[in-house]
């Protein structure tokens, strides 16, 4: 059972990873495509919003690595529990 915790929680993370790249830039390229036809702006906003894009899945890609990294650290260090009152010299 153990194993089936461990493989749906890599395949949450899996998930989260490829959405938080995707979804900001195909949101922003919709977004720019649609200034650009209600507004009758030129094609700038649309590389504006390619590369507004990309900066935002690449804040998000880094935002996703630390928190695997922090989730790996602390699972495998283990601290020594505090000493209680009883315990001490």
């Amino acid at each position: 059972m153990k194993d089936l915790y461990e493989i749906t929680r890599h395949l949450v993370w899996v998930t989260q990873f490829g959405l938080s790249i995707c979804v900001p830039l195909v949101l922003s390229i919709a977004a720019s495509v649609w200034l650009q036809k209600t507004f009758s702006l030129d094609g700038w906003v649309v590389a504006v919003g390619v590369i507004l894009g990309i900066l935002i899945a690449v804040n998000s890609l880094r935002y996703s690595l630390r928190a695997i990294e922090r989730q790996g650290k602390g699972s495998s260090k283990k601290s020594p529990p505090p000493i209680s009152f009883n315990q001490h010299g």
